[in-house]
């Protein structure tokens, strides 16, 4: 098992997972193609993938951030999602150990997340890694 760090090459893979993730929603691959780059130039912005057999086996996204909730820096995970193939064999807890590992590094007090309302397997699998329910996520999606 080996962790990538993401390349512009590697946008369709990435562009895959982000829609798998959200499938609920509508995407305009330019848009994300923007985004992409953004993300892989930005400084305090993580996305890696893990593989295998050179095999693309799933994907995280997140930032470093301060907080005055937390006294410094946290890292908030934004994206993380396996092959559905590939559940349940160790890829998720790999990313999110990985994920643990940069935010150490750093110092972070923190690793945050939040996940959709109906994604009841992937609370299960976040619990028993020990994230605790700690609050309610809303959002306001803003008028173009």
């Amino acid at each position: 098992m080996i962790f990538k760090k993401a390349e512009k090459e590697d946008f369709a893979a990435a562009y895959s997972y982000i829609t798998r993730l959200w499938d609920y929603n509508t995407y305009n691959k330019e848009e994300i193609a923007f985004v992409y780059d953004k993300v892989l130039k930005a400084e305090n912005t993580f996305i890696f993938f893990v593989m295998e057999d050179g095999e693309y086996k799933g994907m995280c996204h997140g930032d470093f951030f301060e907080t005055f909730w937390m006294s410094g820096e946290t890292c908030y995970i934004s994206s993380l999602i396996t092959n559905e193939k590939d559940r349940g064999k160790g890829y998720g807890k790999a990313l999110l150990d990985h994920v643990r590992e940069l935010a150490s590094q750093r110092g972070c007090k923190a690793m945050i997340l939040d996940s959709g309302m109906m994604r009841t397997q992937a609370h299960k699998f976040y619990e028993k890694y020990g994230f605790e329910k700690s609050c309610y996520g809303f959002e306001l999606v803003l008028p173009k």
